[in-house]
This record gives structure tokens, C-alpha cells and sequence, in this order.
């Protein structure tokens, strides 16, 4: 059989396989593939991007199939493909040939520029004189800074010198590479022409009560896993100040049963939180002063009501993990229907009178706890009802001799009905409206001296939204505390340190300030341990309202004492609270005014210098960073020596304590 050479080369450029026909029958053959694949492009529109943005690639090509990686993305010649990577990325397209062989690949690269976030801008001093002048240190990534008014170009971590005629507001612009998200913050130099029409003093000689650090307490609950954040709430604890601690978490304690670690109907408890591990994990590494709340509500069947039995067996535990339970409560909250209560029958409810009887007599919760552990101290539940025959006025008469304090709770607000401007500049002070009737019901019970214990506190009572990681609730907390501290509070524990977010549930009005789209009881953030908080930061963040009780640890010292300033002129906008501080004074004080700068000028009877001040802010600038998930801490100034009186500018929306030694 003769070949035809014409025939094999049609089949040749055909790609058709042809068998060798050297010898009849054929008895081998060769496979041949046609050309390999060819990339005639590949390219990214634009090749570089901003952070969040997206990108187009291009594939061009034939000969087989595409794919672009990394994403294993399948590929059509000519048809754009749309990517949004979060780092500069290189991708592939990758064409292998239908028919098999070698495979074509070519790269493009996208490069991500990030977006710009600014971390920090000051200006030291914030309060100049005339001709003086004023430095402003910016501090931010991703972009070039120019400061206005001014139009000054600026360069991270390098201070700019102004020196302005009036008050002034600076603002930052920091702009990316590409994109069209800039990002700004604010800060203002005031200019003092002499004067302020609000004045501070502050009379040392004149002691109130003694200061205890007890009021920087914190709630946590069973429900939070605390072996495997241990370590990060404990130092989130430490760098906050915070002091003492409550357990096992507020309505669930009417269910909890320590021993076993267990709650009735279906409560959950974490498998970690055992108490053995929360002493040894939480309270003693963090030197934490330890509140237990007795189940008042259930046995440990889960049949009938709680047990002396079983509060004082706690204790006795307590005692043998080397850790003594400073306040032992019985109940939470048992005078409100929404608490469990299994006493029967059902009028035995929430019944005061009930209630009182099970705290007397040698088997009483009273009696039992204090025989297991004598330094505990044991404390009923009231609630600043002021009511004849209601449950404060039963309880005290008729448990009269078995509680050695009593114990509140305060939540200022209903969820849908919160108002920054009464959050702000009036609840605080309502806190001090019932601490003052809980000391009359206390009078006249015949236990004048008996000590208060705030268990609870918080903004709103139930459903919290976005208000509750706002500079407004860091403002009301930090009241809370100096109105505490004034009003002789003898311990405190705000709800809740860690575990408690509440996600898009609450009250997000744009009638709130603040750039959180989410609530929380918890004021220190979870972390990934709870997405529903988006950009709280890693666990341990401090919101607001933990950066009120970090600022407030300056201040309540133990062995110092209250000191009552006498605030002048604009009493609306500035509140001040002091206390004697190693031989100086700590001052803090408060500008609940949203948008305007106040300058107060600040007298010590009885001094005209100082030899050092220090000044320690946070305001609604360092919060607004919050929008680019920057979460900043407090500010701090040293003065260095200062003649007295001393002239001061307090931010919009500000706290600051000021230390004058």
C-alpha cells in the first residue's frame, strides 16, 4: 500500500491523528495534537484600586479554556471578569488546550492602595494665649494629609506649629492615592482673651466621704466562654482599672446552680465556666474583688424555690479555692415579675413579706451564709419604689437584722425611648434622686448607716441599641461614677463587662449620635467571638463607657476622700466631681456640650501654683474615629508647673480628668 504524502498533510494541519502504515495492518500508531493555546491578552481596568473597590480582568485568547486564579474563576475570551480583592493580588489565566498538552499562562497584577485612617490628631496646648502658639501632630496611614484652615500639607508623627487669633478648629483631610473616600478628624485651639465665664472650685480642707475603688466594677455572666478569652479579660479588666466583680449574671442567677454549672429551664452555661475556673482564671489573676448573687428562685431539682443550703455551700467552696466572697446578694431583681420565683403558691411570688422571711432565723439565707463564711457580707434586693407597704419598706422592716447592705439596680431608660440630651445631662442625676431614697427608706427602717450597693447599671433596661457604644453613654457612665462617689457608694458593678452584644436588635435612630450600627450591654468588645458587633475592634476594645471608668480609676483611690467643686456660669454644659489625690487634687470635669468648646477656669483654695498638672481626655473627636473602626484611648497632657487659678478648654462632648499636684 503506497502512502499520499498530499493526504498526510491535509490531516497533519487538520490535527487528525494518522496511523503509520509501514506494513500491512497497521500495527502501531502515533497521536498529534494541533497548535498550542494562544493568550492575546490579559489585563486588569483600573490596575489600581482602593481598598473596598472593585476591578475588571480581561482574557484573550484561544486554543483551549480559561481559568483565572486565585478564585478558580472560569474564563471567556473577551468577556470582562469582575474581582474585588482586599490586597494587592497577581492573578493567573491559565488556557489549557481542548485536546490536552501544554497549557498558555499569563499574569496582571491589581495593586489595593488602603484606605486612608486617621489614628490621632492633638493639639498641645489646646488653650494659647494671644501670640502664643499651639502644635498639631497628625497621625494617619493611607494617604497625604493637608490641614485647614491653612491648606498646610502634613506628614505623619511631624507636629505643624499655629498660632491663631481666635478659636479655631483644625480639621485633617487625609486623601487616598485613588479613590474618592477621604478620611478627616477635628481638633480645636482656643484662644483665651482673658477670662472664662465659667468657673471650678475646689476647697481641699472641706472632706466628704472616703473614695473606695469598689465602684469600678464590672458584671460577667456564666453564658461567656472565660477559658478561652481569659487572658484577653483580664487585661482588658487591668488596663480599665477595673476592681470587683459580679457572678454569675443577672436574671440567670434566679436559675444557676453553681455546682454542677448548670441552669433551670434550659438556661445555657458555658461548659468553661465552671466557678473554680472563674476564680482562678478571672478573679484572682485580675486581683478582683468577688459578688455572688444566691439563687433565690430554684432549687437545684429545679422543683420548688432556692435554698440557703446552696448559697451557703458557695461560699464554703469559695473559701477553699483561697478566695473569700466579699458580698453575697440573695435574689436579683425578685421584687419584678420577670424574675424566676418557684415559691408556692403562686401568691408567694415576688412577695416581700415572703421574701424578708427567708433571709431571718438560724436557717435563713442570713444566718447560713454567714456561718459558712463570716466575712462575707449578705445583702438584700431593693428598688427605690418609695412606696407605703410596697417591697423596699417590707423588706427593710421585716429582714431588719439579717442584711448587711442592700443592693440597686439603675437603668435610666426604656429601649425605643432614649434621648442623648436626657442620657447626657440628666439621668446621672437621677441616680442620685434614688440612692437618696434608698437612704431615707433605710432611715426609716432604722438602718441609717447600711451600705448601697448599685449591682446594676446600664442606659437602657432591655434591647440596647447603638446609643450603648456612643460617646453619650461613655458621658453618662462617667457621671454615674462621680455621682456615686459623691453620694458615698460603698461598691459598684456596671452590666456588663464582656458577652453581651445585641446586634441590630435595638434602637439605631439617626436621633442617636454615633456610627455604630449595632447595641451591646457589654462595653468591652468581644471580638470574633460575636459578629454581630461589627467593628468593635479585637477582644478587650474599650468602648466609651469603659474608657469612662479607665479615666475615672485616676480618681477613685482608696484612703482619698470626696472633695464638692462649686461649678459657676454655665451649669447646663460643664459638671464637676473631685477628690483629694496624694496631697494634690484629681478634678473631673465634663462638657456635655455636643458641638462648643468650654473654657472654665479652675481656683484651689488656698493655692496659687502647682507643681505638676495633668490632664487626661476623651471626647467626641477621639470617638468619631470610631467610624474607621479606630478605637483611640484618652488623650494626655502634662502641663508641666502651672500658676493657679488654671485656664482650661474642654472639647464638645467631653470628659477629662485633671490631676493638680
Amino acid at each position: 500500500m503506497k502512502r499520499n504524502a498530499a493526504s498526510v498533510i491535509v490531516a497533519l494541519m487538520a490535527g487528525v491523528a494518522i496511523f503509520d502504515l509501514a506494513g500491512c495492518g497497521g500495527a502501531s500508531s502515533t497521536s498529534r495534537t494541533g497548535p498550542p493555546p494562544l493568550i492575546n491578552g490579559f489585563g486588569a481596568n483600573p490596575s489600581t484600586i482602593e481598598a473596598g473597590s472593585s476591578s475588571s480582568l480581561m482574557p484573550v485568547f484561544n486554543g483551549g479554556s480559561g481559568v483565572i486564579t486565585p478564585g478558580n474563576i472560569a474564563a471567556t475570551s473577551g468577556t470582562t471578569v469582575g474581582v474585588t480583592p482586599t490586597t494587592t493580588t497577581t492573578y493567573t489565566l491559565t488556557v489549557t488546550p481542548t485536546g490536552g498538552g501544554t497549557a498558555a499562562t499569563q499574569q496582571t497584577t491589581i495593586t489595593v492602595d488602603p484606605v486612608p485612617v486617621i489614628s490621632s490628631f492633638n493639639a498641645l496646648p489646646p488653650t494659647i494665649s494671644p501670640g502664643n502658639d499651639s502644635s498639631l501632630t497628625p497621625a494617619f496611614t493611607g494617604g497625604t494629609g493637608v490641614i485647614t484652615p491653612g491648606n498646610i500639607t502634613v506628614t505623619s508623627g511631624t507636629p505643624v506649629s499655629v498660632s491663631p487669633t481666635t478659636t479655631t478648629t483644625y480639621i485633617l483631610t487625609v486623601t487616598p492615592p485613588v479613590g474618592a473616600v477621604n478620611a478627616t478628624a477635628q481638633t480645636t485651639v482656643t484662644v483665651n482673651n482673658g477670662g472664662s465665664n465659667t468657673t471650678v472650685s475646689i476647697n481641699p480642707s472641706n472632706l466628704g466621704p472616703a473614695v473606695t475603688d469598689q465602684l469600678l466594677g464590672m458584671n460577667l455572666a456564666v453564658w461567656f466562654d472565660i477559658v478561652s478569652n481569659d487572658s484577653a479579660v483580664v487585661a482588658a479588666f487591668q488596663n480599665a482599672g477595673i476592681k470587683a466583680v459580679r457572678w454569675p449574671g443577672g436574671s440567670d442567677s434566679d436559675l444557676y446552680h453553681w455546682a454542677t454549672n448548670t441552669g433551670c429551664d434550659n438556661t445555657y452555661t458555658d461548659s468553661n465556666d465552671t466557678f473554680t475556673n472563674f476564680v482562678n482564671d478571672i478573679v484572682v489573676p485580675a486581683n478582683l474583688d468577688l459578688a455572688l448573687t444566691a439563687d433565690y428562685g430554684t432549687d437545684t431539682a429545679c422543683t420548688g424555690p432556692g435554698q440557703a443550703s446552696e448559697a451557703a455551700a458557695w461560699v464554703t467552696a469559695a473559701l477553699g479555692d483561697n478566695v473569700t466572697v466579699s458580698h453575697m446578694t440573695v435574689g436579683n431583681e425578685e421584687y419584678g415579675s420577670w424574675e424566676e420565683d418557684m415559691h408556692s403558691p403562686a401568691s408567694n411570688r415576688h412577695n416581700p413579706t415572703v421574701y424578708a422571711s427567708e433571709m431571718v432565723g438560724s436557717t435563713g439565707f442570713y444566718q447560713s451564709i454567714k456561718t459558712a463564711s463570716p466575712n462575707t457580707l449578705v445583702g438584700v434586693v431593693v428598688d427605690a419604689d418609695n412606696t407605703s407597704g410596697g417591697w423596699d419598706e417590707t423588706v427593710l422592716a421585716n429582714a431588719k437584722g439579717s442584711y448587711d447592705f442592700v443592693e440597686y439596680h439603675f437603668y435610666p431608660q426604656a429601649p425605643g425611648s432614649e434621648s442623648d440630651t436626657y442620657l447626657t445631662q440628666q439621668a446621672a442625676q437621677v441616680l442620685t434622686q434614688n440612692i437618696n431614697i434608698l437612704k431615707q427608706e433605710l432611715t426609716t427602717a432604722g438602718e441609717p448607716n447600711t451600705p448601697i450597693y448599685v449591682g446594676e447599671m446600664g442606659s437602657v433596661y432591655t434591647n440596647p441599641g447603638k446609643q450603648t457604644w456612643s460617646i453619650t453613654q461613655g458621658l453618662y457612665a462617667g457621671q454615674n461614677l462621680g455621682e456615686m462617689m459623691n453620694d458615698g457608694v460603698s461598691r459598684a458593678t456596671w452590666w456588663i463587662g464582656f458577652g453581651n452584644c445585641n446586634g441590630q436588635n435595638g434602637n439605631d435612630s439617626s436621633a442617636l449620635y454615633g456610627w455604630q450600627n449595632f447595641g451591646a450591654y457589654n462595653v468591652f468588645s468581644d471580638g470574633s467571638e460575636d459578629p454581630t458587633c461589627p467593628g468593635a475592634g479585637p477582644i478587650g476594645t474599650m468602648s466609651p463607657t469603659a474608657v469612662a471608668f479607665q479615666l475615672f480609676s485616676n480618681v477613685a483611690v482608696n484612703g482619698e476622700h470626696v472633695l464638692t467643686p462649686s461649678v459657676g456660669g454655665d451649669t447646663t454644659d460643664v459638671r464637676a466631681y473631685a477628690a483629694t489625690h496624694g496631697g494634690g487634687t484629681a478634678l473631673v470635669l465634663f462638657n456635655l456640650n455636643e458641638t462648643t468648646s468650654e473654657t472654665v477656669q479652675v481656683t484651689v483654695t488656698g493655692r496659687n501654683s502647682s507643681t505638676d498638672v495633668k490632664e487626661y481626655t476623651y471626647d467626641k473627636s477621639i470617638y468619631d474615629l470610631s467610624q474607621q473602626d479606630v478605637w483611640n484611648a484618652p488623650t494626655t497632657a502634662d502641663l508641666g508647673a502651672q500658676n493657679l487659678p488654671l485656664t482650661l478648654t474642654l472639647t464638645p462632648w467631653s470628659m477629662n480628668v485633671v490631676i493638680i499636684q
